[in-house]
């Protein structure tokens, strides 16, 4: 039975569809002055998609495909910039603590590391949320780092909040729900939970 034609019951957030606009974005590696993580400065962020390669074999007038390895694909973010703390050093922070010294400092030989970068940015955590603002769908990025940021674009005749949008590298994700699978013969409520 589909969601729109169940009797909502006791209990009406668990026939409620999610909903795109209720998110939050969670950055380890950016507190804020109270030691808190920063929240609400997302304004779109896609969610980990990942592609299954697969392999080809040819037997007489037929071919098979085998699936063989997963990759993730990159996240982006767009995220406003507000003055304080401003997001712009915020990320300028975190590439330099990533290793990236520019080449004015001749005395440094430092260079960007997986670790470093990965440290710097510090566990990505994806959140959709209920109506009640309980997360129902919590996708980790692991190992994640910044593989691009567009500082944004200054205009004249434009009054818009300042935006900047932020590129992810990240080995795997994992999805933790709320809810059980629908998949036939799957157990528990998570996907990719290694």
């Amino acid at each position: 039975m589909a969601f729109w034609s169940q009797d909502f019951g006791a209990d009406p957030t668990l026939n409620d569809p999610k909903r795109k606009f209720r998110f939050i974005v969670e950055f380890q590696g950016i507190q804020s002055a109270q030691g808190g993580a920063i929240l609400w400065y997302a304004k779109t962020v896609d969610k980990p998609s990942f592609q299954i390669a697969s392999a080809e074999h040819k037997y007489l007038n037929h071919t098979f495909y085998y699936p063989g390895s997963v990759t993730w694909n990159e996240v982006s973010l767009t995220l406003v910039d507000p003055v304080s703390p401003d997001m712009t050093a915020t990320f300028s922070d975190i590439i330099s603590a990533g290793g990236y010294t520019p080449p004015t400092d001749a005395t440094s030989l430092s260079t960007m590391s997986k670790a470093k970068a990965a440290h710097a940015l510090g566990a990505v955590y994806v959140q959709q949320l209920d109506s009640n603002g309980i997360a129902i769908e919590t996708w980790t990025l692991w190992n994640s780092f910044i593989s691009e940021v567009k500082f944004g674009e200054l205009a004249y005749g434009d009054d818009e909040l300042n935006e900047m949008t932020v590129t992810l590298k990240y080995d795997w994700a994992r999805v933790e729900t709320a809810n059980d699978s629908a998949a036939v013969n799957q157990g528990g409520n998570s996907f990719f939970n290694v």
